[in-house]
């Protein structure tokens, strides 16, 4: 068993070595020029992310969609993974955490742009969209057929995503719910919290998108409201040391620095790794899956939806995750004796870290912790299993969908009984595996997103509709 756990550590080194850092980070800084810093429309994007467009063509809200997509990034890695990136990449790769998120905006509009642009609809007139669907459609040729090498990337970017939807979407959630819950409040069972939240996820996502997008409407602002509030508390709690841990946080983002002790503390290369790692892991930024959810949107043209989705990663990284790292740093920082432990090897995961963190500060912590980790958890199950639905749909059609959710429901159940923390390691990995295709798919678009967003955004033509045929795929 230590040996398969070494091999999967040596494979997440590999895949998120320096070509997975360069191709990501180089392709959010590409696309924030290329798009004329997008992130500068963030105050119309955030608009447009409450307004209804009642006659565009689409199945759900364009807020039904973000709230959809930010129901599947919002979720154990604002909390745990964070903690995870502190341990492994110390304080400083909380930066590089909120640096992904600041330009990775650019790629979450880009990736989203290319989706509804080429989304397509099933047999029942519902639309499908995502980087499979880019692939199939923008690169075909004139006789109409799609290229081998459109049809690989399609194809790769589906099953990597399905079987990510495994990881990251539902054992990755169940598995930190149940540590964290086990961790405060001891006596219940895993078997019981697993059956409870199988139960949860089966009343809610065997009613396909337009269910899942209600539910995540009305818990996804309040979650998040909430789980703000309670860090803006405990960071007025822990105040003379807010300002020492954002300076902390800066200056081991570029220093081999020592903190807390000798506690934690790594090289530039360890914080730039674990903390692009993390914030891909919740942000999803050329990730490729919000966009699939973001393509059911009713919208009346690519730019309008993708300003929407841009919003989603402003709200989950640049504020979320900052505001954890933040809570987790100024903690430490006050309680030495924390550090010690870390110094001592008796907390050694994310989960340990941050379950502790919180629970130094007195009677709103706990609950703060565990409050947010259920419903961020929760909310996170239900939105992968949209995006891993929509991908088995397009491998192996329609008949598919129901055996996908019945066995994700099952690998919830399995996470809350026995995954321990080497699945964050997997779902790293199958991270940068649909993300290669999903990146390699927008550059190969990059010049045409930015021609249309010049005329969409730039040229003042965001009510203007696309008057392009969405095509209708054969039944399956």
């Amino acid at each position: 068993m230590d040996g398969i756990v070494d091999f999967i550590n040596l494979l997440d080194g590999w895949v998120w070595g320096v070509p997975m850092l360069v191709l990501l980070l180089g392709s959010h800084i590409y696309l924030t020029f290329r798009t004329g810093f997008i992130q500068r429309k963030l105050p119309t994007a955030i608009k447009l992310s409450v307004t209804k467009d009642p006659d565009a063509p689409g199945d759900i809200s364009q807020f039904g969609a973000l709230c959809t997509a930010l129901s599947a990034t919002i979720g154990t890695g604002n909390i745990v993974g964070v903690g995870t990136a502190i341990l492994s990449g110390g304080p400083g790769a909380v930066f590089w955490m909120w640096i992904t998120g600041v330009f990775g905006m650019a790629t979450k509009y880009s990736e989203t742009f290319a989706a509804v642009k080429y989304r397509v609809k099933d047999h029942n007139g519902n639309m499908l969209g995502g980087a499979m669907y880019a692939w199939k459609r923008a690169f075909n040729k004139e006789d109409g057929s799609t290229p081998w090498w459109a049809l690989l990337g399609a194809g790769a970017f589906a099953l990597f995503a399905a079987i990510a939807s495994f990881g990251i979407g539902s054992a990755v959630q169940s598995s930190a719910m149940t540590d964290v819950i086990s961790t405060n409040l001891p006596g219940i069972p895993g078997w019981g919290i697993g059956l409870a939240i199988a139960i949860m996820v089966s009343v809610v996502i065997f009613g396909g998108v337009k269910v899942i997008s209600k539910v995540c409407e009305k818990l996804v602002p309040f979650m998040a409201i909430a789980y703000a509030w309670g860090c803006v508390v405990i960071l007025g709690m822990n105040w003379e040391f807010v300002w020492p841990a954002l300076c902390l946080i800066v200056e081991s983002a570029f220093t081999a620095k020592a903190a807390f002790g000798g506690a934690l503390g790594s090289g530039i290369m360890l914080a730039l790794q674990f903390g692009c790692a993390r914030g891909l892991f919740s942000n999803e930024s050329g990730l490729g899956s919000a966009p699939i959810v973001a393509s059911a949107a009713a919208t009346r043209n690519p730019a309008r939806q993708a300003l929407v989705s841009m919003t989603g990663t402003f709200w989950d990284t640049v504020i979320i995750c900052l505001l954890s790292g933040l809570v987790l740093v100024s903690t430490m920082l006050g309680n030495e004796e924390l550090g010690a432990q870390v110094m001592a090897g008796n907390i050694t995961a994310g989960a340990q870290l941050t379950s502790a963190a919180f629970a130094g500060i007195p009677f709103v912590g706990t609950p703060i912790l565990v409050f947010g980790m259920i419903l961020f958890a929760y909310s996170t199950i239900l939105g992968w299993s949209y995006y891993g639905n929509r991908c088995v749909t397009y491998l192996f059609g329609k008949h598919a969908v129901r055996p996908y959710q019945v066995i994700y429901v099952l690998v919830a159940f399995l996470g809350a009984v026995g995954v321990g923390d080497v699945i964050w390691t997997v779902s790293d990995i199958t991270n940068a595996l649909m993300a290669v295709p999903n990146i390699i798919m927008v550059l190969l678009l990059s010049g045409l997103i930015a021609r249309e967003t010049k005329h969409y955004v730039y040229d003042h033509n965001l009510d203007e509709r696309d008057d392009a045929p969405i095509p209708q795929l054969d039944s399956k």
